[in-house]
């Protein structure tokens, strides 16, 4: 073997073993995102499974409900049945979509026996029916009963692409609780309880708004990621092999 042929092959072998370094830290990197959606996927199902048994349960009274966020912070999808009033000027309106079509979520003040207030997703309305008087047959006056499902507040804007909230019009892309009660005209001082509650499909008068609007169905796809990753770390893996192997063979 020539003196030049000796000299390249020296220079190859850090620029191999560099190469087969960073393989090799790919590879353990492709391995820990797929076993980190493997770890997602047990974390998906189990929240299916608690989200399904809770929706399938019966309605409890908000006192119970309240305890129970107290106790842990999370009653979402729990069922819950209240008694009040609406505060129908206090209208706060989230922008959604509901059947093809952009309108608003309604979110009504509901006033309590006890001089509190919970804020009461009552159901989707039409871009153009924003204006309450314009729907004026659903704004039911005295004591209403409302049955559906529990939510838990928001601690923060979920994501940066949101848009902020437009108080002054009335239009929020998310919902900050806090903001809306005090938005919302309130008597000075109250006291508001600290969870959403989603209207169930009980019809209102006039058709609007319309209840039972809560998005249960939560995708989840992260088996075919874990797949993915995995795949591509068995890739890597034949090609480090073939790649160790070559030099042995060439010797």
């Amino acid at each position: 073997m020539s003196e030049a042929s000796l000299k390249d092959r020296g220079h190859s072998r850090p620029r191999s073993a560099l190469l087969f370094v960073l393989g090799l830290v790919l590879f353990l990197m492709l391995l820990a995102l797929g076993t980190w959606q493997v770890q997602r996927l047990h974390w998906k199902e189990g929240l299916l499974q608690t989200i399904d048994q809770r929706t399938h349960s019966a309605p409890r009274p908000l006192s119970e409900v309240e305890k129970e966020f107290a106790s842990t912070g999370d009653v979402d999808y729990t069922p819950v049945t209240v008694t009040g009033t609406f505060l129908h000027s206090g209208e706060r309106h989230f922008y959604a979509t509901w059947e093809g079509d952009a309108g608003f979520n309604v979110y009504t003040p509901l006033a309590l026996d006890d001089g509190r207030f919970v804020l009461i997703n009552r159901g989707f309305v039409p871009y153009d029916l924003k204006d309450a008087a314009k729907r004026a047959k659903g704004q039911v006056t005295g004591r209403v009963t409302v049955t559906g499902l529990a939510r838990n507040p928001l601690p923060a804007k979920p994501s940066m692409m949101l848009p902020d909230n437009d108080v002054g019009k009335n239009i929020f892309y998310w919902k900050d609780r806090d903001v809306m009660a005090a938005s919302a005209g309130l008597p000075a001082g109250f006291t508001l309880v600290p969870i959403f509650i989603d209207a169930d499909k009980t019809p209102n008068p006039g058709g609007l708004p319309v209840g039972g609007v809560t998005i249960i169905d939560l995708p989840n796809s992260h088996l075919q990621y874990a797949v993915t990753w995995y795949g591509l770390a068995a890739a890597l893996a034949a090609v480090l092999v073939l790649r160790l192997r070559r030099p042995a063979k060439e010797e």
